[in-house]
């Protein structure tokens, strides 16, 4: 398939990878812009890319705590500047409240708002303040204890980032901590045992290919067993530590892990959401520099 100039950018933008890896990885993967990340990471040429890194649309995230319950909610706009209305936070955070009622998006998009239902309310909104928004996603926790932290907050429980942790346990603090602990590192899950396998088996690919690269590249290549044994299983242990809660070293004392923090504190996490505005929403580009779209064409 044809290598459009557009691609190049949003494999350059996703990885951090150069004009010319980028556009010979699409060429080397057929336009396949999953497995040419992977080719990248493979090569050195590029991190391990998450969705988070193509972050487009605007908006707000909502959480809120009841009881044993928390609840978060995004709503996206077209600009950052909605984001400032107060009306527009005012929706977020009654849409918010609503969440406690329903038990998914579908649900909460038909729940009644002050004698509406919501996507009527949000309808409403969009011809008052002159933008579109899109009632995204919903999330739901129950726990014997709930936190929430709210990351960019720009109102009491709205901002960029919202943040519920699960916790079983008195230490009240120590839930808040880990709560800000996720907002700053975003780990893909709790422990390993809730990875997706899909990921692990994906990262288990690139790190073999790399591993098997650079020994084929090194001056004094090692065994194939210790590549096998040693390397590849050191790797996947590094990449299990640092994307699960769990395994990483704790932001408030980075000493220890979060497994040793909570069992210090008397508690056990039991679960946590993380949701930032726009994860995973691509973002539409309409000019592109005519120095790439040359590179690519040559």
């Amino acid at each position: 398939m044809t290598v459009t100039a557009q691609m190049v950018k949003e494999l350059r933008d996703s990885t951090g990878a150069g004009m010319m890896d980028a556009k010979k990885a699409l060429v080397e993967t057929e336009g396949n812009m999953e497995a040419a990340v992977d080719w990248l990471r493979t090569k050195g040429l590029a991190k391990a890319a998450k969705k988070a890194d193509r972050v487009a649309a605007e908006g707000l995230v909502g959480v809120a705590v009841s009881g044993g319950r928390g609840v978060a909610v995004e709503i996206n706009s077209e600009t950052d500047f909605v984001g400032k209305n107060a009306d527009f936070q005012a929706m977020v955070h009654n849409v918010t409240k609503t969440a406690f009622r329903a038990k998914d998006v579908e649900d909460l998009k038909n729940a009644d708002l002050a004698g509406q239902p919501v996507h009527v309310v949000i309808s409403e909104a969009v011809a008052t303040i002159g933008e579109n928004m899109n009632l995204r996603r919903m999330a739901s926790i129950e726990g014997e204890h709930v936190a929430a932290y709210v990351h960019n907050s720009v109102a009491d429980g709205l901002g960029r980032i919202g943040v519920l942790v699960a916790i079983k346990g008195s230490e009240h603090t120590f839930a808040k901590q880990v709560a800000m602990h996720v907002a700053a590192t975003n780990p893909l899950a709790l422990s390993e045992a809730d990875l997706d396998p899909v990921v692990v088996e994906r990262e288990l690919a690139v790190q073999t290919s790399k591993a098997l690269e650079e020994n084929a590249a090194s001056a004094k290549p090692k065994p194939d067993a210790v590549i096998q044994n040693n390397i590849i299983p050191g790797r996947m242990k590094k990449f299990l530590a640092e994307n699960t809660l769990l395994g990483q070293m704790f932001v408030m004392n980075p000493d220890i892990t979060v497994a040793e923090a909570a069992k210090q504190a008397g508690v056990e996490i039991t679960g946590f959401i993380r949701m930032g505005v726009g994860e995973g929403i691509e973002k539409k580009e309409e000019d592109f520099a005519a120095e790439v779209a040359k590179m690519v064409s040559a």
